[in-house]
């Protein structure tokens, strides 16, 4: 059997060149010549598996065994999901459904831009996150902030920013699930400790956003929508990523904070209403505010159906008392001698679970689809819609996990975490901003979360962190560079006029993002120093 080689070149500082020459030219495709992800991934997989066989001495056979075995993974674990939430969303918007729930949620905003500013973009964009992803968010809020007042630049900052904390659970959980593949780390017990240092992160964007739309002055009667927005988003997302995993915070989260947020508007308002800027609005901009959005109950229910379905069926599939997403078909691996862990094993590793969450969520769009009933031709244009979108997203995850495979089998990712250890306990700093690093060029938590995980892990065994708090850090971290990376951006102003101006709305968000980055490596901080054993895996 193949074993891993710590150290190829004899030199220590030219191995960690080499090592990174994969991640570099991967990023620089992506970054500088701006060229399409899948295609970027397809070129870097080939540059690392050409190495890995080259200087860390991979076998020819073993080395396109871990790469097959990666693809099927990235087909199966990621694509899998992404495609069916996508088909999802799709027949909401074609049949009319998605345009019934944005009006009506339109409707339930006062005049105040604070109120606008956590319905829309904080709840209802971490919806859109939890089901979509990929930009979405930004391309559908902040078009509904600007007609509500809010300058388009600083509209798509603000929703770039609400989106920051439901990233890692976006598109139905998939940053996560890639994370756990790669690491090999258990699903459920990932998706608790990302869940828990989201739950602090999530603390301060509303008041971020409060002062955005309105300055000091929006502090003064708005802080309740700030205090209630953050603590129930954390309500319904935190228990769901604990306990039931990584398919749905986002999306429950997102519900908690509507129905809560809709509950206090029941009986409190801000004493002044205020328009973008911090200016009073006048009372007949008030009173255009509480205009009837026009449907009926049976269409307001009919909108909110769809994830009600969602969040019953993946919950009874995927939940801990299921049997289905154990089920396995076969295992196929191809294994490795470790070279940081004398006589342990690496794995590549691809399990033919047929019922995992993405079966899951295929049946809950089937009981939708009976429920909503399309027509012929309105299937045949989410087919197109979703082929449009995702044809490119969909060989990202074959040749991103491929090229993560054959990274972490041949050893590279072992000897760059061995070089990395040397910097020894203030690695704690850097792991979020390698995340951080890592998205903002590919422009994919997802991505990052393939790239970085198992690296991540190693570093932090060789310095013994908890075992799950650099995995954690590197997928929240990816969270934060978000509202700068180009191909999420990209998407995001696809429904405003910087279309191909993207660098003007990164420079735009970045300040902002770097106090988000601080903020994140605080909780870093906190969890290393004084809860270690939540970031530490169970004992087996």
């Amino acid at each position: 059997m193949f074993s891993q080689i710590l150290n190829p070149t004899g030199n220590l500082f030219v191995t960690w060149v080499v090592a990174l020459l994969p991640l570099a030219v991967l990023l620089f495709l992506l970054a500088v010549l701006r060229w399409s992800a899948w295609l970027a991934c397809f070129i870097g997989s080939i540059v690392t598996y050409l190495l890995a066989v080259w200087v860390w001495q991979m076998p020819l056979g073993a080395g396109l065994r871990a790469y097959f075995y990666g693809s099927l993974t990235g087909v199966w674990a990621v694509d899998w999901i992404t495609l069916w939430g996508i088909v999802l969303f799709n027949t909401l918007v074609v049949t009319g459904v998605f345009e019934r729930f944005r009006k009506w949620l339109i409707s339930q905003g006062t005049a105040d831009v604070r109120v606008q500013t956590m319905l829309f973009a904080w709840a209802f964009g971490a919806l859109l996150e939890g089901l979509v992803g990929f930009g979405y968010p930004w391309a559908l809020v902040a078009p509904i902030l600007v007609t509500l007042g809010v300058p388009d630049l600083d509209a798509l900052r603000v929703a770039a920013l609400a989106n920051n904390a439901p990233v890692s659970y976006g598109a139905l959980g998939v940053p996560i699930i890639a994370l756990a593949a790669v690491t090999g780390l258990p699903l459920l017990e990932l998706s608790g400790s990302v869940g828990k240092i989201v739950a602090i992160l999530a603390l301060l964007p509303p008041w971020v956003l409060i002062y955005l739309t309105t300055g000091k002055v929006g502090f003064r009667d708005g802080w309740p929508l700030a205090v209630v927005g953050s603590l129930a988003y954390i309500a319904g997302q935190l228990p769901v990523a604990v306990y039931l995993g990584p398919y749905l915070p986002d999306v429950t989260g997102s519900i908690v904070c509507f129905v809560a947020l809709l509950a206090l508007l029941r009986f409190w308002r801000p004493r002044t209403v205020l328009a973008y800027g911090g200016k009073p609005v006048s009372a007949h901009e008030q009173a255009r505010s509480e205009e009837d959005h026009g449907l009926s109950a049976g269409e307001v229910l009919q909108a909110w159906m769809p994830f009600i379905v969602l969040i019953v069926v993946v919950v009874l599939w995927t939940g801990p008392w299921s049997p289905l997403p154990k089920v396995s078909w076969g295992m196929f691996k191809v294994s490795a001698f470790s070279s940081i862990r004398k006589g342990a094993q690496v794995a590549a590793v691809f399990n033919f679970a047929p019922y995992i969450g993405g079966t899951a969520i295929l049946v809950a769009w089937i009981v939708v689809a009976l429920l909503l009933r399309p027509n012929a031709t309105q299937l045949g244009e989410v087919a197109r819609k979703t082929f449009h979108q995702m044809w490119g997203a969909l060989l990202v995850g074959v040749f991103i996990f491929g090229l993560a495979y054959v990274f972490n089998f041949s050893g590279m990712a072992a000897s760059l975490a061995f070089a990395f250890s040397k910097i020894g306990y203030w690695y704690i700093i850097a792991a979020p901003i390698l995340g951080w690093i890592g998205v903002a060029l590919s422009g994919s938590n997802t991505s990052t979360n393939a790239m970085f995980g198992l690296f991540q892990k190693l570093v932090g065994s060789l310095l013994n962190f908890p075992g799950l708090l650099l995995p954690s850090l590197n997928s929240v971290g990816a969270e934060i560079g978000k509202p700068i990376a180009p191909q999420t951006a990209s998407v995001g102003v696809s429904t405003s006029r910087f279309v191909r101006n993207e660098g003007e709305v990164i420079r735009h968000n970045m300040g902002w993002t770097l106090i988000m980055l601080a903020y994140l490596i605080l909780i870093g901080l906190f969890f290393y120093l004084f809860l270690p054993g939540v970031m530490t895996l169970a004992a087996k």
